[in-house]
């Protein structure tokens, strides 16, 4: 049975039922495929954006990664940070000097990726909405009254389009 994942298409995000068509973990040759380890975002600044989703999304940071509690600089955060939730998922935050943010839906410069996020219900979307509005996201798109599949899609603090939406699975 192939998994189903929702996909940006255009301005929307659409369902995809080939998403994981080949569950076995092996190429057709035998050999095993490699492992996504993690999703990385560039961002300007590492430790703001890495502090956005530990809360938006529960994770916690990798040891080592946690801010300095004793008021010394934050160097680890000035560079790499990595989050990671109980099942292992990644989400790694890699500072650089200077990144233009997406104008997605439109403009010169389109996401080159984005995050999809999901809940079990409408009044979970409704909740994880104004969360992510407290926390800083931008609203880009309203779509919670769609009534295949409700969703909002919003801009992080560094600009990546992201989308929270309903999903039974």
């Amino acid at each position: 049975m192939a998994r189903r994942r929702a996909v940006i298409v255009g301005r929307y995000c659409a369902l995809d039922d080939n998403a994981g068509a080949n569950m076995s973990g092996m190429t057709d040759s035998g050999a095993a495929m490699p492992k996504l380890r993690q999703v990385v975002l560039d961002c300007e600044d590492a430790r703001k954006l890495a502090e956005f989703y530990r809360q938006l999304l529960g994770f916690s940071y990798r040891p080592g990664d946690e801010p300095p509690d004793d008021g010394s600089p934050d160097t680890q955060g000035q560079d790499w940070l990595v989050l990671r939730n109980a099942d292992g998922v990644g989400l790694a935050f890699q500072q650089v000097r200077s990144l233009p943010e997406p104008t997605w839906p439109e403009g010169p410069r389109p996401q080159m990726l984005h995050l999809d996020t999901s809940v079990s219900t409408f009044d979970d979307l409704q909740v994880q909405h104004q969360r992510a509005l407290g926390l800083g996201a931008r609203l880009l798109l309203d779509r919670s009254d769609d009534p295949d599949e409700p969703l909002f899609v919003y801009a992080d603090l560094a600009g990546h389009p992201f989308c929270i939406f309903v999903a039974a699975d």
